[in-house]
């Protein structure tokens, strides 16, 4: 897992968006807009397991930096899609669709159970990681 995360953040920035000051926070959103399409705050907040309010400063954050963009909903117009820019789609997807093509690769071959098992374990182990977080906060040892 060391390896895997070593090997993520050593993907370059895209020279294009180095200026945008991204953090991670932002390459999750990013990715879930990548991968999945336009959506709403809501929906995005509840894919990132996040409150609203907090996608909505990001969605707004990047939005002034030209890289999201904010649309009516065609189908109800209360609604407000949030997009990658046309503009920055390109070094966007040039930049995180390598890590999609190599989670496709490696679980292309498992059946779906396996599959399902295999993202059951990272669940695990990241609710894990998130006990061992909150136990150390709390001045527990763990």
């Amino acid at each position: 897992m060391p390896r895997m995360v070593g090997r993520a953040k050593r993907i370059p920035v895209p020279e294009e968006l180095q200026s945008l000051a991204l953090a991670p926070r932002h390459l999750s959103l990013l990715s879930c807009l990548l991968f999945d399409g336009p959506m709403t705050v809501n929906e995005l907040a509840t894919r990132l397991e996040v409150a609203p309010t907090t996608v909505s400063l990001m969605v707004g954050e990047l939005s002034r930096k030209g890289v999201l963009e904010r649309r009516e909903d065609e189908a109800d117009r209360r609604r407000r899609i949030v997009g990658i820019t046309d503009d920055r789609r390109p070094a966007i997807d040039s930049w995180l669709a390598r890590g999609a093509r190599a989670w496709r690769q490696a679980l292309e071959p498992l059946s779906p159970e396996q599959q399902a098992m295999f993202m059951q374990t990272l669940r695990t182990y990241e609710a894990a990681m998130a006990e061992a977080e909150t136990g150390a906060e709390a001045g527990v040892d763990g």
